[in-house]
């Protein structure tokens, strides 16, 4: 787990990514004891799945390698593709609990490694074991923590857990067969939230389990999130995203306007001549339709859909562009709809490569300059909306408009 803020490791990341705020969240949250009615719980943050593709949903064109024609696009980029459901969600919002739920250390016993599992027998008890050698393990109990809310995450379905997170496949890859486990641990991590300004949260290495018990080999460190702060759980990488941030971000509204001033702009196909046009996320995740624009990733030319120019002697999903006769991947161009990984309300102007994601400059250059966690060592940027790994010089390309003739 890559945990920020840890002073042993110099100070966390932090950035300047936007967020849409409750208006374009779907969250879980709970109202705290100062809300009057009709009023917003105090919200503590929120926490994004990034890069997220469900596992067995369908690829592009790209991603798997292929030419033959349209088809559907299966990533979240803004909503779980079987959509959000209860705790299972592609976002979460941390509000303030009606009752502090928080635990803090309080006893702590030195014991043999063998005598662990009966020393915590006590179900109520919440409690963390240390295995430090084979014979010595450190237990630490908990108390009740009237301060602090707690929130677990993990990929078990238990009462315990409040976001479950299941592993994403970058660029929607699927895993299959007896090989395909999950990484992600059953009780990934915990944050504890202050009741109290300035709210601090603070991420701690993995979740207490159905008997209130926490197995750790060695002890972790605590770490304070801060907006943008990046929690790899190993198998998904989650954004954290503080009240500041979503109080300067981009809305919903924001980006449907730029989608509709992007069309207002009537681009055209120099090809076929015919006129292009984003379609509204409202249809949810379709095949290109007729209108759709096309890329050419390496050079940023924007087309309507059309079947020439293939050159598989290059590769099975190599293309050549009828204008600059550059050869590279050809894929649709799909608006981001996760606000909350908008660092500005620009105008779409560029996409990742070579998934074809769209966003504004901005935010495009800071995501293709910011390795994301693969694994457990190495890390590679991403596109933000889909996880799919960047490629090309710059992991994304400027895109090319045609106006009208007229």
């Amino acid at each position: 787990m890559v945990l920020e803020g840890n002073p042993e490791v110099g100070s966390p990341r932090t950035s300047d990514l936007q967020h849409p705020g409750s208006q374009s969240s779907c969250v879980l949250s709970s109202p705290g004891d100062d809300a009057q009615p009709g009023e917003e719980p105090i919200k503590y943050g929120e926490l994004i799945v990034l890069g997220c593709c469900e596992e067995g949903g369908e690829e592009t064109e790209a991603q798997r390698g292929e030419v033959t024609g349209p088809r559907a696009h299966s990533c979240y980029n803004g909503c779980l593709a079987s959509g959000d459901k209860g705790r299972r969600r592609s976002r979460l919002a941390l509000s303030r609990r009606p009752h502090a739920n928080g635990v803090k250390p309080d006893v702590m016993h030195h014991i043999s490694t063998p005598l662990v599992s009966k020393a915590l027998s006590n179900r109520g008890q919440h409690s963390i074991s240390y295995t430090l050698s084979r014979s010595h393990s450190v237990i630490v109990e908990y108390t009740h923590d009237s301060d602090t809310d707690m929130f677990q995450i993990g990929r078990s379905t238990e009462n315990m857990i409040d976001f479950v997170v299941t592993d994403t496949s970058p660029g929607g890859g699927t895993a299959e067969g007896p090989s395909a486990q999950s990484t992600i641990s059953r009780y990934a991590c915990r944050i504890l939230c202050d009741r109290r300004p300035p709210y601090t949260a603070r991420i701690y290495a993995a979740g207490f389990d159905a008997s209130s018990n926490i197995f750790l080999g060695v002890e972790n460190e605590s770490n304070v999130l801060q907006d943008g702060s990046l929690i790899d759980l190993c198998g998904a990488t989650l954004l954290w995203r503080t009240p500041a941030g979503l109080l300067r971000a981009p809305t919903l509204k924001q980006l449907e306007a730029q989608r509709q001033e992007a069309n207002a702009a009537r681009p055209q196909c120099p090809v076929g001549l015919s006129t292009l046009a984003f379609p509204s996320p409202a249809r949810g995740r379709t095949a290109p339709d007729k209108q759709q624009p096309w890329v050419y990733v390496r050079c940023g030319h924007v087309h309507g859909y059309h079947g020439w120019g293939c050159r598989r002697e290059r590769g099975p999903q190599e293309r050549e562009c009828p204008l600059c006769r550059l050869v590279g991947p050809y894929v649709p161009l799909w608006l981001g709809q996760e606000a909350g990984l908008c660092l500005d309300p620009g105008p779409p102007s560029h996409a990742f490569a070579p998934c074809g994601h769209v966003c504004s400059e901005k935010t495009a250059r800071y995501w293709a300059q910011t390795p994301l966690p693969h694994g457990t060592h190495a890390f590679h940027a991403a596109c933000p909306f889909c996880g799919a790994w960047l490629t090309g010089e710059h992991g994304c390309v400027r895109l090319i408009f045609q106006g009208p003739l007229d």
